[in-house]
């Protein structure tokens, strides 16, 4: 099971049910947004795109599709999914970090993929009922600071019948993964990353995953939240997951 949501950050980042969380949470992603592309590649060996797509063949889009990236971070997975939709529907990405967002816009201009970045909080999405046919999060849902309030606002603006989708970083059980991946993201992930100077930011990421559900959970809590027909894919031996579900109809 997972560690309990009350337990104590090691990051300097408050506990997760204390009001400065969110603040504190923001605050950090605003102050690595310059350099936030630059340490997933080197903490993945950029392999997070390859994650990313395949997170989209699951939520399952096509020509004339609407979709919302939820935490879209410098936006990638919602330019992914724009080339999946193509110049048809709509694809608006959401975050609560503006130079995160200012990041994404550029991205968008750059590589002529039109996305709607605007800041949102994910537990109070400023969109209407049943407005998207997907939704995605991409790294992003073990920053929530009430993960099932996020999933219930995602259901929300889901047309029934819609798919979310949930890609994750994931605590794998076998050895000798399980050894390997703890030496990495415990110790040797916060040496690497912190050539910026943000140590809390970067001994924040084992912390988040330490305490975020594994995937039986995680499958359970979005059962609850509306969703149906759900199942996870397991990749890189177990340390990503990718979760999707069905709005009930």
């Amino acid at each position: 099971m997972s560690a309990s949501p009350d337990t104590e950050a090691t990051s300097g980042i408050p506990r997760r049910e204390s009001d400065q969380f969110a603040s504190d949470v923001r605050g950090m992603f605003d102050r690595i947004a310059g350099v936030y592309d630059v340490m997933n590649s080197a903490m993945t060996a950029g392999l997070h795109h390859q994650w990313r797509q395949r997170a989209v063949d699951r939520a399952e889009v096509g020509p004339g599709s609407d979709a919302l990236d939820v935490c879209c971070g410098t936006g990638d997975l919602a330019l992914e999914l724009r080339r999946r939709i193509g110049a048809d529907g709509r694809v608006v990405g959401c975050d609560f970090s503006e130079p995160m967002l200012e990041l994404a816009r550029h991205k968008s201009g750059e590589e002529g993929l039109p996305v709607e970045f605007g800041w949102a909080d994910a537990l109070d999405l400023p969109y209407g009922d049943g407005s998207f046919d997907a939704v995605t999060v991409g790294f992003g849902a073990r920053n929530l600071s009430d993960l099932d309030r996020g999933l219930s606002e995602m259901a929300r603006v889901l047309r029934p019948g819609g798919r979310l989708v949930i890609l994750e970083i994931t605590r794998p059980q076998r050895q000798p993964l399980a050894s390997f991946y703890s030496f990495w993201f415990d110790r040797l992930v916060p040496v690497i990353v912190t050539i910026d100077g943000d140590a809390d930011a970067y001994s924040y990421l084992p912390d988040s995953v330490r305490t975020f559900p594994e995937p039986e959970e995680l499958a359970g809590r979005m059962h609850a939240a509306g969703f149906e027909r759900i199942r996870w894919l397991l990749l890189a031996g177990g340390i990503i997951a990718i979760h999707s579900g069905t709005k009930a109809k």
